[in-house]
């Protein structure tokens, strides 16, 4: 590995931390905004590349989630919720769930959708080595469901476009939640490895058992590290540097998607890891050391300070620039008192992964990698198009929805074999319930402490 100057890509939509779950809901778009603004303010846009992103169409955000889900989700909003009683209770949408209705959802799914497509896109054509969305990362959401304050999941949807043209893509989760949806989409294909690090036990989602380790042909190729509250920086490399040299080792991928949700660093509202900003940060250092074209996203972060923190840091960390501790002024000054610093200090609390537990995790995952037999082989054929050669096929596809209504009654919106519908999930008995959606966790054991 040689370290190397990066062309950055950075998306960003000025509308996309305008929109409100609601006074009660610790996600808060809001904390993108608060990211942008220190990236101006430390003058790192001055060294990327920056783009206003598009917004995502539906026909380019059914190449994964079915067609009645996205048709619910265009047409719901807070003023005719009663004229969608079965639909919400069928999607996983509403009052009584972690993802509410809020005014401009469909909105709000298509800016940080598009900005994900767009960089995908752009590394697909060889046009910088690193694309960065901070407002993505939404990893919950299932192919007809919402799930963990995620209604469409754009790294699949990313993830789909890279394989348009790359062989391999590898999908790393440093959330402190599960990244179940990306899972749960590949979990039958050897063509994406997802490699998850977060809580295992009874935290939301519940799924990530190290022995979830794939099904048919992706046998072998989820790999999960389920850890416990406390980690801190050194625990935490000491897990996910030697798994990500095996993995790029036996797995060589022509492409990389990072999630950083922010949740897992210390201090967060909903989370219970200890990492500081250098420790979460080296995490992408370390993916960007293998020069291998990468998708860099948001994802989870309840305290919106340190949201922003973290992703301005680790903008910095992809240009290969150091800031100093002290903030600079900017809109959202106020927010960072007292100490107007950058980094963060870890709590003093105890670790609760032992040295026998993480190595015994770490021992786990080598040998699961181990066991592979080199990287897979594809075939490619010719490249589909990408989403900008099939504009007028969309607009197309928008007119003819403009004068028809579809049947919202209609079963699961053509589900194949292995495109992630629930027939597709599958892992073991333990982590599995009825549906093939895992052990269903519920966010309200995390918010009640």
């Amino acid at each position: 590995m040689t370290a190397s100057k990066h062309r950055v890509s950075y998306f960003y939509q000025p509308d996309v931390g305008h929109f409100y779950y609601g006074p009660s809901h610790p996600m808060k778009p809001h904390r993108i905004t608060m990211a942008h603004h220190l990236i101006l303010s430390y003058g790192l846009y001055r060294k990327m590349e920056c783009y206003r992103s598009h917004p995502a169409s539906s026909q380019e955000m059914t190449a994964f989630h079915s067609e009645d889900y996205m048709s619910f989700l265009s047409r719901v909003n807070p003023d005719n919720l009663r004229l969608y009683t079965n639909h919400m209770q069928r999607f996983n949408v509403g009052e009584y769930t972690d993802c509410p209705v809020f005014d401009g959802l469909y909105e709000f799914t298509q800016l940080y959708t598009g900005a994900s497509l767009d960089g995908a896109v752009k590394l697909n054509r060889g046009d910088c080595d690193v694309a960065v969305n901070w407002s993505g990362g939404l990893h919950h959401a299932k192919k007809s469901e919402a799930s963990g304050f995620c209604y469409v999941n754009d790294i699949v949807l990313a993830i789909l476009e890279l394989l348009k043209v790359h062989a391999r893509v590898l999908y790393i989760d440093i959330d402190v939640h599960h990244g179940d949806g990306v899972e749960e989409a590949f979990y039958c294909t050897d063509r994406v490895m997802t490699f998850s690090l977060h809580k295992y036990g009874d935290f939301f989602p519940g799924t990530g058992h190290i022995k979830d380790t794939g099904a048919r042909e992706g046998t072998g190729f989820s790999v999960n590290a389920p850890l416990t509250s406390g980690m801190t920086d050194d625990a935490y490399e000491r897990i996910f540097k030697p798994v990500m040299d095996r993995i790029m080792d036996v797995f060589r991928p022509g492409a990389i998607v990072l999630q950083c949700g922010a949740d897992s660093l210390t201090g967060d509202r909903l989370g219970c890891f200890n990492l500081s900003l250098r420790g979460h940060g080296e995490c992408v250092r370390y993916t960007k050391s293998f020069n291998v074209p990468t998708l860099v996203l948001g994802g989870g972060g309840y305290t919106i300070r340190n949201v922003a923190r973290c992703w301005a840091y680790e903008t910095s960390v992809l240009l290969d620039t150091d800031l100093p501790d002290e903030i600079p002024y900017n809109d959202y000054f106020e927010y960072y008192a007292p100490d107007f610093k950058l980094h963060l200090t870890p709590e003093s609390r105890e670790n609760m992964n032992t040295e026998a537990s993480l190595e015994s995790v770490r021992i786990d995952l080598l040998t699961q990698l181990q066991s592979l037999r080199g990287a897979p082989s594809v075939q490619m054929a010719e490249i589909p198009p990408d989403f900008e050669l099939m504009k007028e096929e969309a607009m197309s596809e928008m007119e003819r929805d403009s004068t028809t209504t579809r049947d919202d009654e209609r079963g699961g919106g053509g589900t194949g074999m292995n495109d992630g519908g629930s027939g597709d999930d599958r892992r073991t008995d333990r982590s599995l319930t009825k549906d093939g959606r895992g052990e269903r966790r519920e966010h309200d054991a995390e918010l009640a402490g």
